[in-house]
């Protein structure tokens, strides 16, 4: 996963406590604190960040679900595809 990707979701994972977490391509983000409104909110901040648009096929639960899921879907659309998410 790119590290500026890690970075945009620290923000978005408020129940992550005051620790500093290590984000793996396997982070639940629901269980951090990933509710509808703040992936509406996290959608808008990666694609501004990335210069990508994730199609509307991609605003699914299951693309939300992870840190590696929501990673590969914002590959799929970036100039070199880089869709590998390594662990």
């Amino acid at each position: 996963m790119d590290p500026r990707f890690t970075e945009l979701l620290h923000p978005f994972l408020k129940l992550a406590g005051p620790q500093e977490i290590t984000i793996t391509p396997d982070t639940d983000l629901r269980r951090l604190g990933v509710d509808s409104m703040q992936a509406i909110e996290l959608l808008f901040t990666l694609e501004d960040a990335f210069g990508i648009a994730l199609p509307d096929e991609e605003m699914n639960d299951a693309t939300f679900a992870t840190a590696g899921t929501l990673w590969q879907a914002v590959a799929r659309q970036l100039p070199d595809r880089t869709t590998e998410v390594p662990a």
